[in-house]
């Protein structure tokens, strides 16, 4: 590409050719299924698919694959990004350049085998995104640094009353990537804290459950369960308790691994870099112009070891407007790598107030309901079944001291402050959150009173904004204490309700 070019006699460009190898073998994947089950599964009850027509299905996934590549182009202009495709229904997508928020690179195992990556262009307008599949990964690169560049405002150029000896602004060179984190594999040890990748282990141990009768052995497995029952059942349920315990750290480990592979957040050209990943790697994005806070997470087992999240919160990108830029880590490094993303540490560090006594009497009252659900379970089932008169009391001292628990712990991450520049809020129940939203990100406001929280003089305050999931809430705030935060980030908005 030229940027010398007038618009119109920049050439049209395909994706590069080792495409072929790519989207042909991902067609046959997703063919190969519904094909074994018609080969083998239908054609044993006596009809389906013959045999011989095992080749067609193979040149129509093969002729599929190529498609994309003969039927898309694409070009970028002094002023524009441009992408069209289709064979039949023809369609042309455009972006202009100054309106480019983001550019991920991607590339799965097999692209890099065959040198490929796969390229995300996003325009901050909705969550859809431009892409290119695929380019060499020099042909990436090279488009996410032109992109980039001409999202970036340009320099003006010097006067002639500048002095003599002083460099142009236009020639200057950019500042140097900043590296704001790497991955530290002594951070493993907070892998098994995190239950981000329990849905992995339960989906094998649902599939086992679903399928455990159908296989060859189930009727041994049976006949040993029934001796354990009556002679080894200690053994057995601390032999479980181990093996369980062995596959978590397991999952856990290698997933934080495949995930954060090389992790490395750098900030460039306005930019927030993120590069992380062992079989697909993936380089996100983020203009620093919209990064409007950060979003500080501590589940309840990541705490009681000292580890802590953190993500971004932006407008106009993927996943919600939430990017995790760390993985579990320490609570002092995401700390400090939230500060370097603000470019201050007071938001990260300040104290927040507290709610108050009414708050916490809210939060024990919310969740006492919670438990006398629970404990009314057992009660209700003895008007049918025999319950044992101790379940119910175990039900019932369980559910109380859980409630009590976390309701303290809901009061307790309570709490709102206010800096030059944002607005704190913290909230959670078995997780603390620190949520950090600059003045500039916020809309518009909603103070919200029920009419428990009127006879306590308290208020949802929820500050409305484009950024992460697009609200921040302050729950069971003092109301006078609401008006005067959202008095403070926004001068002159609530003024008239003040006291």
């Amino acid at each position: 590409m030229s940027d010398q070019l007038a618009p119109a006699e920049v050439a049209w460009q395909r994706l590069s050719p080792r495409n072929l190898l790519i989207d042909p073998v991902k067609v046959l994947g997703q063919f190969a299924f519904p094909a074994a089950v018609a080969l083998f599964g239908i054609s044993s009850g006596g009809g389906g698919m013959p045999w011989w027509a095992l080749p067609f299905v193979v040149v129509g996934a093969v002729a599929l694959g190529v498609l994309p590549w003969l039927t898309t182009f694409y070009r970028a202009t002094d002023t524009q990004f441009q992408i069209r495709s289709g064979l039949l229904n023809k369609k042309t997508k455009t972006a202009p350049l100054d309106r480019v928020r983001s550019v991920d690179l991607e590339a799965s195992l097999l692209h890099r085998v065959v040198g490929l990556t796969k390229v995300q262009i996003g325009t901050g307008v909705d969550d859809d995104r431009i892409t290119l599949d695929s380019l060499t990964a020099a042909e990436a690169a090279g488009l996410r640094s032109f992109l980039l560049s001409r999202r970036t405002p340009v320099s003006p150029a010097p006067s002639p009353t500048d002095e003599v000896g002083t460099a142009p602004a236009a020639v200057q060179e950019e500042a140097p990537a900043r590296v704001l984190a790497e991955i530290d594999w002594a951070w493993l040890r907070f892998a098994p804290f995190s239950l981000a990748r329990l849905v992995v282990l339960a989906a094998a141990v649902g599939a086992l459950s679903q399928f455990g009768d159908q296989l060859p052995i189930a009727d041994t497995a049976e006949s040993a369960w029934t001796w354990v029952h009556q002679f080894a059942l200690t053994l057995v349920v601390a032999a479980l308790f181990v093996g369980g315990l062995t596959s978590w750290v397991m999952v856990a480990v290698t997933g934080y691994i495949v995930q954060w592979w090389n992790m490395r957040l750098t900030r460039e050209a306005g930019s927030l870099h993120l590069t992380a990943g062992l079989f697909t790697t993936r380089s996100i994005s983020v203009e620093e112009q919209r990064v409007r806070g950060v979003e500080l997470k501590e589940p309840v087992l990541l705490r009681l070891v000292g580890g802590a999240e953190l993500s971004t919160l932006a407008t106009g990108v993927g996943s919600g407007g939430v990017t995790a830029i760390l993985p579990p880590c320490p609570q002092a490094v995401a700390r400090s790598v939230g500060a370097d993303v603000l470019e201050t540490d007071a938001p990260m560090t300040v104290r927040l107030i507290e709610h108050g006594p009414a708050a916490r009497r809210r939060s024990y009252i919310r969740h006492l309901w919670g438990a006398l659900l629970v404990i009314a379970i057992p009660f209700v089932a003895m008007l049918w079944i025999d319950v044992p008169v101790w379940l119910t009391f175990v039900v019932t001292g369980a559910a109380l001291a859980f409630a009590a628990l976390s309701s303290e712990a809901a009061y307790r991450h309570l709490g709102h402050a206010s800096t030059s520049e944002h607005i704190v809020v913290g909230s959670g129940e078995l997780a603390r959150v620190r949520t950090v939203l600059e003045h500039d990100g916020i809309i518009g406001w909603v103070v919200h009173q029920s009419w428990f929280q009127r006879r306590l003089a308290l208020a949802t305050l929820i500050a409305t904004t484009a950024a992460g999931a697009e609200r921040v809430v302050a729950r069971d705030i003092p109301l006078g204490a609401a008006i005067r935060l959202a008095d403070t980030a926004t001068p002159g908005v609530l003024t008239p309700w003040l006291a």
